[in-house]
């Protein structure tokens, strides 16, 4: 992969000591996990709007019927 960075600030990064691929590799890679969990947070959402619909206790009772009758 490259990047094109405008001169002046390779050059001012090369002056700090700046070591400008492992600073864009932890750049890629904090946003890439901040995407993950970003996407995770909209599943979780969706599955517990699904959750909310479930009756416990109606559950519960039709376990509960299930073992009996077996």
């Amino acid at each position: 992969m490259s990047v094109r960075v405008p001169r002046e600030l390779k050059e001012e990064a090369e002056r700090l000591g700046i070591r400008v691929s492992e600073v864009l590799r932890r750049a890629l890679e904090e946003e890439v996990r901040r995407r993950r969990l970003e996407l995770l947070s909209k599943e979780l959402d969706k599955v517990s709007e699904v959750l909310e619909k479930i009756n416990v206790k109606r559950f519960v009772r039709h376990v509960r019927e299930d073992r009996e009758g077996r």
